[in-house]
């Protein structure tokens, strides 16, 4: 049986930014959906999931995927938070990017959980591979918890798939802050070499 209060709990541990987040229900809505996600997985906590942007590209050396989560969510905040000093205000709200940079990877359990790739490697033509990809998953489990939509937005299009329509502002400072960070650890040597 699945203890959701642990895995609540472990979310909090793994991504100390969420206290960052001034509105009560949006921190609360902002474990909520880890820990669904985590909970139809084997996982039992985020710095169990492979290190990676994507099951078979490379991973870092060193770090975690809650490392990833929380540098993308520090890096879109100061990102945020640097331009306005030079631009002036961008209407930026501070508690969505924050949950936005918390939230763009919540269904990477789903993708990266050793169990599906298993069967998804097994019979590719029965519902592909992966059948889901970890953003479009992740608009799942943000409307399920209840998170703003715009949070789901993020978490669907701050990859690829985001290519195909319009970023919102937050999700626009994710998504560079997202690629970015791979971006850096690659040319800093911190990722491994070749796919698994």
């Amino acid at each position: 049986m699945v203890d959701l209060a642990a895995l609540r709990q472990g979310v909090l541990e793994s991504l100390p930014e969420i206290a960052e987040i001034h509105s009560a229900e949006l921190r609360e809505k902002v474990i909520e959906a880890w820990a669904l996600a985590l909970s139809q997985t084997e996982f039992q906590r985020i710095e169990e999931i492979r290190p990676s942007g994507n099951p078979k590209s490379p991973a870092m050396k060193r770090g975690t995927q809650a490392d990833h989560l929380r540098g993308v969510t520090r890096m879109a905040l100061a990102l945020a938070e640097q331009l306005e000093q030079v631009a002036g205000p961008l209407g930026v709200d501070r508690d969505l990017l924050l949950a936005c940079g918390l939230c763009h990877d919540v269904g990477k359990p789903f993708e990266f959980s050793p169990r599906n790739q298993a069967r998804w490697e097994g019979n590719p033509g029965a519902v592909g591979y992966p059948s889901i990809r970890h953003s479009v998953y992740g608009v799942h489990l943000a409307l399920t918890v209840g998170l703003p939509e715009a949070v789901a937005h993020t978490a669907g299009a701050h990859s690829g798939e985001g290519e195909l329509i319009t970023r919102s502002l937050e999700n626009t400072i994710v998504h560079h802050a997202d690629h970015a960070y791979w971006q850096i650890l690659e040319r800093a040597g911190l990722l491994e070499s070749g796919s698994q």
